[in-house]
């Protein structure tokens, strides 16, 4: 078996510091203080893969210096790089090339560490119809090729050798971060991927929210009750989501629909990143954090919400953590436990077991959070 391996070295640093992407600007994310995201969760991945495929003959092709050589290097993997010459500045077209040559070489399955945006790249130079499976390093990832996280990423390129994954295709997603950061949610579906499917391990496509008058019902007999439940003066950590912009309704202001805002003493900041929170939360102890699951793929923290660091999650603790969702999102998943993907073993573990999600006004059903 012949693996292709490529890294967006840059994907994800947007997250953090609440630019919701990376693309275009990459300079401004440098600026607030990014650091790369990629890099880390690839040598994860490959680390987690060299355990799962021990004693299995595969060849692994990567890309030239940090889009796939060093990380492999720092796994201790074997490897071939590509004869491609890789810029200091990384494009979207050195994704590009590399798919091409990959291409050429017959590889049985190319793996990307990245997130939509490297998907659409990939799309656009995979005419032959490869399969593909993407490591998840982005900001949002609303496509349904990725990986739940890294480890399940490894567990899913091993079921594929071993002739125990189905090979489907998968949605990739374009999402306009430039209408995001202006809080108007514009994704599109770009096209299809083949690639591996393993459902336990996959994280599928998000669906959007329906805005039905049944929904907003919902919706608002959550947000009452919580509003009625939490404490006064407790500061409010607020998440993405139509379900979440009903609870700061109900407190009497207007939150971002795709942003993190900070609510306390009857007033919103916006668009908050993680350094906002760190340095203008005064008493953890009186501090929740309000989330509700992306639709569909049941992800907690980790998409979209990178603000909600794992220092942010571990300063708040567990107790603090409030989960609300629709009875018809949850029916809408596809699994039965809610995801977490922090990148920090600790903070999913803190997560990890069984949590209530608040469905109405006093109704509520207990989740498996993994």
């Amino acid at each position: 078996m012949r693996i292709g391996f490529i890294v967006n070295p840059i994907a994800g640093m947007g997250g953090k510091v609440g630019l919701k992407g990376t693309d275009g600007v990459v300079e401004e994310a440098i600026a607030k203080g990014a650091a790369p995201v990629a890099p880390e969760r690839a040598v994860e991945f490959l680390r987690e893969l060299k355990q799962q495929v021990s004693g299995t003959q595969v060849e692994f092709s990567c890309c030239p210096a940090k889009m796939g050589a060093d990380e492999a290097e720092t796994a201790g993997l074997s490897y071939q790089v590509l004869d491609m010459t890789v810029a200091a500045k990384t494009k979207a077209l050195d994704t590009e090339a590399a798919v091409k040559l990959l291409t050429k070489e017959k590889v049985d399955l190319i793996v990307f560490v990245g997130g939509d945006g490297t998907a659409r790249n990939i799309l656009d130079a995979n005419p032959n119809g490869i399969p593909v499976l993407g490591v998840p390093a982005g900001v949002k990832m609303y496509s349904g090729i990725f990986a739940i996280n890294p480890e399940d990423g490894a567990k899913a390129v091993a079921a594929f050798l071993q002739n125990r994954a189905e090979i489907a295709d998968f949605e990739i997603m374009d999402a306009d971060e430039n209408a995001i950061r202006k809080d108007i949610f514009d994704v599109k579906l770009y096209g299809c991927l083949k690639g591996v499917s393993v459902p336990a391990l996959i994280q599928g496509s998000k669906e959007v929210s329906p805005s039905t008058v049944t929904e907003k019902g919902s919706q608002t007999d959550i947000a009452k009750y919580v509003v009625e439940e939490l404490p006064k003066d407790a500061t409010l950590i607020l998440g993405p989501g139509t379900t979440v912009e009903r609870i700061a309704e109900e407190l009497g202001v207007k939150k971002t629909i795709l942003g993190v805002d900070l609510y306390r003493d009857g007033k919103v900041t916006l668009d908050v990143d993680e350094k906002t929170l760190l340095e203008n939360v005064k008493d953890w102890n009186k501090t929740w954090i309000i989330l509700s699951p992306i639709g569909h793929q049941g992800i907690l923290l980790g998409r979209g919400n990178q603000q909600i660091s794992p220092k942010i999650v571990k300063n708040v603790g567990k107790k603090h953590i409030l989960v609300v969702a629709t009875l018809n999102k949850l029916q809408g998943m596809d699994t039965n436990a809610l995801r977490v993907d922090l990148g920090d073993e600790e903070a999913n573990g803190m997560l990890s077991g069984e949590t209530l999600v608040v469905t109405g006004y006093r109704e509520g059903v207990t989740v498996t959070v993994q």
